[in-house]
């Protein structure tokens, strides 16, 4: 990876560090459309724009979780957390089976 100052990178007003990702070409055909179609300026701003809203998913994720166990009394023991370890990953690899 190799960080850009803002005063070089394609962003303005942001530091920038190029890297590369590998994505499916299904994902990058309909990155592709989208830019076709005017709904997204480029692959570089798209790929911004998705980890902005993962991002914030995930803090939103937290902050619900946080909030939850405030009111239920606390963070999840070590039997609540292998319990919820267990059913997250078996519908994770149910999901995998099924793609």
């Amino acid at each position: 990876m190799t960080p850009k100052s803002a005063s070089h990178g394609m962003v303005s007003g942001m530091a920038t560090t190029k890297l590369t990702i590998t994505i499916d070409n299904a994902q990058l055909k309909e990155i592709q459309s989208l830019i076709a179609s005017g709904r997204a300026a480029n692959v570089s701003a798209f790929v911004r724009h998705a980890v902005a809203v993962a991002l914030s998913d995930a803090a939103g994720w937290q902050e619900m979780l946080t909030q939850a166990l405030d009111k239920t009394g606390g963070p999840l023991s070590k039997k609540e957390r292998a319990w919820a370890d267990e059913i997250l990953l078996a519908r994770t690899s149910r999901k995998k089976k099924a793609a």
